[in-house]
C-alpha cells in the first residue's frame, strides 16, 4: 500500500523554550516567517502525503487556527489590495487535508503515535517530529518512502552522532543492507555513551506499518512514566525487519535554543528575498566582542 498519511505529534509542552511557549505552542514558533510545523507539513506534501494527522493537547488551538481558513483576515487583505499576502494565507489552508486527535496526557512519543490508530487505519504511515527540520533537495520523508516501497518494512531516519551526544537519542545496532541502508538488529532508547551499540541515532522521521500499534499496546512505561516508540520498535523486530536509512540532507535540531537559532540563520540565508542582505549584515558583525 502507498504511504498517504502522516502523523505529527504536537502535544508536548515545549518547556525548553519558556517563557515563549507559556501561551503558544512550541510548534508555532516562527523560523524566519513560518511556524516550525508548517515546514514539516510542507515536507509531507512534497513527499506525496495527502492526509496529515496532528496529535494535539491543551493549549494547542493556535495550530488548528493556522491551518484553517481565516475569513476575516482574507477579507481584510482583499479589501486592502494585498494580493501576495492573500495568496500566502490561502495557500496555508489549502496545503493538505488535516485532522486532529487529542493526547490527553503527555505520556511519550509512543503514546502519541498510539492515539492515532483509528485515523491511520490498516495502512503504512509516516511520522514526522516538528523539532527536526531537514533541508534537502528531495524531501527526507520522500526518500524514506522510496526505501519503504523497496523493502516493504518500517524505515527509520538515522544519522551519525558524536559520542558525547548519543545519550540524547534512540540508537540502533545494525548490519549493512545497501547504499546508506542498515538492517536493524537492536534498538536502545537514550543509552549512556559507553553502552551505545553504535553512533547511528534515530532522528524524527519514521515510516511505520500498522503492526506497530499492537506492540505499543504491550510496551511498558519507562522510568519517566512514558511509552517510548523505540521500545515498541525493538519488540516489532520479533516479527519483521526494520531498516535504518541515512538520508541525504542537513538536519536541524530545533528542539533546543541553539539549534533553533542556527536553523533560523541558515534558512534565512537561503531566501531569495533575505539572503544577500542578511549575509552582508552577518559579515559586518563584530564577533570578537
Amino acid at each position: 500500500m502507498k504511504v498517504t498519511k502522516a502523523v505529527l505529534p504536537a502535544a508536548g509542552l515545549g518547556t525548553r523554550f519558556l517563557p515563549a511557549t507559556k501561551a503558544q505552542p512550541k510548534e508555532m514558533l516562527p523560523l524566519v516567517d513560518k511556524p516550525l510545523i508548517q515546514y514539516v507539513i510542507e515536507e509531507s506534501v512534497g513527499a506525496g502525503i495527502s492526509d496529515v494527522i496532528i496529535v494535539t493537547g491543551r493549549g494547542k488551538s493556535a495550530i488548528e487556527d493556522h491551518f484553517d481558513v481565516s475569513f476575516e483576515l482574507e477579507r481584510f487583505l482583499e479589501d486592502k489590495g494585498k494580493r501576495s499576502e492573500l495568496e500566502i494565507v490561502r495557500a496555508i489552508s489549502d496545503l493538505v487535508n488535516v485532522c486532529y486527535v487529542r493526547q490527553k496526557e503527555a505520556l511519550g512519543l509512543g503514546h502519541a503515535v498510539s492515539v492515532t490508530r483509528t485515523l491511520v487505519g490498516d495502512e503504512p504511515f509516516a511520522v514526522l517530529l516538528g523539532d527536526d527540520l531537514v533541508a534537502s533537495r528531495v524531501p527526507c520523508i520522500r526518500q524514506m518512502i522510496e526505501v519503504y516501497e523497496k523493502v516493504q518494512a518500517p524505515v527509520l531516519a538515522v544519522m551519525r552522532v558524536p559520542k558525547d551526544e548519543i545519550s540524547s537519542y534512540g540508537v540502533i545496532a545494525a548490519e549493512p543492507a545497501g547504499d546508506r541502508l542498515h538492517r536493524v538488529t537492536r534498538l536502545v532508547e537514550k543509552p549512556p555513551a559507553d553502552q551505545a551499540p553504535s553512533d547511528l541515532a534515530i532522528i524524527g522521521r519514521y515510516i511505520l506499518t500498522p503492526a506497530i500499534f499492537r506492540h505499543l499496546e504491550s510496551t511498558e512505561k519507562d522510568t519517566r512514566g512514558e511509552i517510548q516508540l523505540t521500545n515498541a520498535l525493538q519488540s516489532l523486530l520479533s516479527e519483521t525487519d526494520v531498516y535504518g536509512f541515512e538520508f541525504e540532507g542537513a538536519r536541524h535540531d530545533c528542539g533546543n535554543k541553539l539549534g533553533f537559532l542556527m536553523a533560523t540563520v541558515e534558512y534565512a540565508l537561503e531566501r531569495d528575498d533575505l539572503g544577500e542582505e542578511f549575509r552582508s549584515y552577518l559579515r559586518g558583525l563584530d564577533l570578537g566582542r
